[in-house]
């Protein structure tokens, strides 16, 4: 319309409708497929364990004494334990496991298992590069004790074994940390299903109680 008429101007009609586009989903998709969101932590994860490795392997090409190579191995593994228990395990995948002594004197093995959101959870490439690193080298150091053995070898037995032992108990622990909790979780549940059928039970005791003193009033 014209200005001159002072009419009032017409509203203008919209025929768009908003709509939602929900990217957050398909971000958290992507971030979780692609990105390594801890680099350093999984570098580290798989540094000491592949060194001790390729150190045992190798370590004749170094040095020529066997305490040297004994010792760097040793504490190439005591490395990778400690970092593997108390730091990659639970920035890679949200678990821990430890051991605690209560005021009895009595030992404790705890198996946590963290429920975090998406946004700040594990990647998968991440959480491969865990588990891969955590299953793969117990075997390598199984195959390097038989290989020992056979070509009798038997000076490097003791550090083979502390090889397995050490990262088969990383191995064992987060396995555990895996499995317990889905348990913890199944007995939560069955939990909250035996506390919610007690009210029942009750309600259903009380009900039935005045019911049973009503008969006996009336026979007598």
């Amino acid at each position: 319309p014209s200005p001159l008429t002072g009419s009032p101007p017409q509203a203008l009609v919209d025929d768009t409708e908003d709509v939602s586009l929900d990217f957050g989903s398909e971000e958290e998709l992507a971030l979780r497929k692609a990105k390594i969101r801890h680099p350093l932590a999984t570098f580290f994860h798989l540094f000491f364990r592949v060194s001790a490795i390729i150190t045992y392997l190798f370590c004749d090409w170094f040095s020529n004494s066997f305490v040297a190579c004994f010792v760097t191995i040793l504490l190439l593994l005591s490395f990778d334990f400690w970092s593997v228990k108390n730091v990659t395990g639970r920035l890679l995948v949200g678990l821990r496991w430890w051991n605690q002594i209560d005021e009895d004197g009595k030992s404790h093995w705890v198996f946590e298992a963290k429920r975090v959101p998406t946004i700040a959870a594990s990647t998968e490439a991440e959480a491969r590069i865990f588990w891969l690193g955590l299953i793969i080298c117990p075997v390598i150091w199984t195959v390097f004790f038989f290989s020992t053995l056979f070509s009798l070898k038997l000076k490097w037995l003791a550090l083979v074994i502390a090889g397995i032992s050490l990262q088969t108990a990383n191995l064992y622990g987060y396995i555990h940390c895996k499995l317990g909790g889905q348990k913890s979780l199944s007995r939560l549940t069955s939990k909250l299903f035996v506390t919610a059928d007690v009210p029942k039970r009750q309600t259903r005791r009380i009900s039935e109680d005045p019911i049973e003193e009503h008969g006996k009033t009336g026979t007598r």
